[in-house]
């Protein structure tokens, strides 16, 4: 089985369906070579970012609450919440920041939004949200992995900070 092939099988897999569970053990070695060599083609666009907490909890090195996950993007939810309802949205792969992010990454920006948005529907926050990206020092950002935070459930004040 080849990595496109893992990476087509992901795609048919039922929401929140990890592939680790479906595929033996040494094609799941094959998919941690394959996500190596991604992160050496994505080194060239975005440098080389140290290890953050997201990226363990991305390779499951660190647990956490995981309510969504495909393969562009993983959802969880807030260790320390803000709101009712606070997860966050992050992609896989590792854009320290959101003032970083490049042109042709429209459609993955693009996609961490349908996601959040439809995450906040499942959750039950019909009567609104409010989408959160911290950007940098003076944005309040503590981890520089792209984040975005979907907090809910309660009456949001304005202005936030």
């Amino acid at each position: 089985m080849t990595a496109r092939s893992i990476l087509l099988t992901r795609q048919f897999l039922p929401l929140g369906q990890h592939l680790r569970r479906v595929l033996p053990v040494k094609f799941d070695l094959m998919c941690t070579c394959f996500r190596r060599s991604e992160m050496q083609l994505l080194s060239k666009k975005y440098g080389k970012p140290e290890p953050t907490i997201f990226s363990k909890i991305i390779d499951k090195t660190i647990p956490a609450v995981i309510i969504y996950e495909d393969d562009k993007c993983l959802a969880f939810r807030d260790v320390n919440p803000q709101a009712p309802v606070h997860f966050l949205v992050i992609p896989r792969i590792p854009i320290p920041k959101i003032s970083e992010a490049h042109d042709d990454d429209a459609s993955l920006l693009g996609h961490l939004l349908i996601v959040a948005k439809n995450i906040a529907k499942k959750e039950g926050l019909d009567e609104g949200y409010r989408f959160v990206i911290n950007d940098g020092k003076n944005g309040a950002q503590s981890v520089y992995h792209l984040h975005i935070h979907v907090l809910g459930g309660r009456q949001m004040k304005w202005p936030p900070g």
